[in-house]
């Protein structure tokens, strides 16, 4: 095939030597074909196909191609056929041909009816438009690698995006992705826009009406924001969030960030947000930060006290001290057992009422069939059961985490008062923990241990002496004012005379 430097040399010698069809083609032996193509174009024209290539064998096969293609359009989307469904039809019709006739086929009419989507541009107002959605990455939390959901807020008009990692996307997580989204940005927008989720969309209804999710609809009046929701299957119309979405896991989540948990991931990202915000957008003179500063004063004022970003339910107290929730078993004093209570299952933690009261708060447990125990609920029990001591399993797994003055503390008393005496006092001590800070009885039981006062009396006495405030030495200036006459006082010998008459 001949280049653009071959056309360039025929039409120069055509153009600018006056040079005939004939002497150009004895000079760079070209065909007359080919010169004359140079002199009508300045570069080689691509191939074309002249008429279209015969195909015997699929020939009396593409009507019904065509029909299938038609029956497919109106089908689901995720129930439309596919090349090598087409292909398996037309075998069963006697169709002898190879797969990859149908499949080119099948993509040049789909090709021929797909028209390219045409967007426009828009601008938003401050403070009134942002852009939720979900999206999910890969992180190594306490040593695990582990797939996590990222809830991303984008305001529309300063181009601020908020990321926060959750376990779920529970209406719990959409919930608390809200609050801190508000929270972050100085304020709520005035409406939202989402795709069709669960947790807050019960039924998609004609046109763009939705009947809402019970909780969510509480949740919007709360923090009185409207919502707006997409068509279904038309991300595009939320385009910028998706991209927020891609741009999150290729720029905060690369390499695959390493966090001790959910809370110390959660500020790595809080902190990753901020720093986005430095960033400029293409047109724009200000940064993104110095937009949304503008931005927050349009914003609509956040309630003083936070929306409860929580499931409930109704749980019974089992003869263990413990209620079950998702499989997990978590622990309740003792005096519950037997009792109906309720639980507040927030993303990261979970609260236990006796009517409006809390009982008792675990961080919530995302495995399966494990045990979440305080060992102070079980300490009472323990008193009355010493012997069980061994083998309670919520003292077990303390013993994995206290330091080894408790272990000398407990030796001591098992050798000082044998017949479970010493562990009957050792179980008093450990109920210091219900009344002080854990850092403050391990320091008492390490001093009265270096004291060798190894007992109730001396822990308490250490516990007392440490928060006792330091007693200050009383120290006396005679340089201020009101002693500046001390020693320089004129004697008065008569005041002797006194005394002696006194006397008399």
């Amino acid at each position: 095939m001949k280049t653009v430097d071959d056309y360039e040399s025929i039409r120069k010698a055509y153009y600018l030597e006056g040079l005939s069809i004939r002497e150009i083609s004895k000079r760079l032996h070209h065909s007359r074909r080919l010169i004359r193509k140079a002199i009508d174009h300045a570069q080689p024209e691509g191939y074309r196909l002249k008429e279209s290539r015969s195909a015997p064998v699929l020939a009396p096969y593409k009507p019904k191609i065509e029909t299938l293609l038609l029956e497919s359009d109106q089908a689901p989307r995720k129930q439309r056929y596919t090349g090598h469904k087409i292909y398996q039809l037309l075998q069963a019709e006697g169709y002898r041909g190879c797969e990859g006739s149908v499949h080119n086929y099948v993509s040049q009419q789909r090709k021929v009816k797909k028209h390219p989507q045409a967007f426009l541009p828009l601008e938003f107002d401050a403070g009134q438009d942002a852009q939720v959605d979900w999206g999910e990455v890969v992180v190594e939390i306490g040593g695990e690698r582990r797939k996590v959901q990222i809830f991303v807020m984008r305001l529309n008009y300063s181009k601020v995006r908020f990321v926060m990692a959750f376990p779920f996307q529970k209406q719990e997580a959409f919930f608390e992705g809200h609050i801190q989204a508000f929270h972050f940005l100085g304020g709520v927008p005035g409406r939202i826009t989402y795709d069709n989720l669960k947790t807050a969309v019960y039924r998609v209804l004609a046109g763009h009406n939705r009947q809402e999710q019970n909780a969510f609809t509480a949740f919007r009046s709360y923090y009185l924001f409207e919502s707006h929701y997409c068509t279904p299957a038309q991300g595009h119309e939320k385009g910028g969030v998706e991209s927020d979405v891609g741009y999150a896991q290729r720029n905060f989540f690369a390499p695959i960030p390493q966090a001790r948990d959910f809370g110390a991931l959660n500020t790595m990202l809080r902190q990753a947000c901020l720093n986005d915000m430095q960033r400029w957008v293409r047109g724009e003179t200000d940064s993104v930060a110095e937009v949304w500063q503008r931005e927050k004063s349009a914003l609509l004022p956040l309630s003083q006290v936070d929306f409860p970003a929580c499931t409930s339910h109704v749980v019974k107290v089992n003869p263990y001290s413990q209620v079950v929730f998702e499989t997990n078993r978590y622990s309740v004093p003792v005096e519950y057992v037997g009792k109906q209570l309720g639980l507040r299952a927030y993303p990261f933690r979970v609260e236990i009422l006796s009517l409006t009261q809390v009982v008792t708060e675990h961080p919530r447990c995302f495995g399966r069939e494990q045990d979440i125990l305080d060992p102070l609920h079980y300490l009472g029990l323990l008193e009355q059961r010493p012997g069980a001591f061994e083998h309670a399993l919520p003292i077990r797994q303390w013993r994995q985490h206290w330091s080894a003055d408790y272990e000398g503390l407990l030796s001591a008393l098992r050798q000082n008062k044998p017949d479970g005496r010493g562990v009957r006092e050792f179980i008093a001590i450990l109920k210091l923990h219900h009344t002080n800070p854990p850092e403050a009885v391990n320091r008492a039981v390490q001093q009265a241990l270096k004291l060798g006062a190894a007992h109730l009396d001396g822990v308490q006495l250490c516990l007392r002496q440490l928060g006792a405030p330091p007693e200050l030495p009383l120290t006396l200036t005679l340089t201020q004012p009101q002693f500046a006459a001390v020693g320089h006082q004129p004697v008065h010998l008569e005041q002797y005379d006194q005394l002696l008459e006194g006397r008399s």
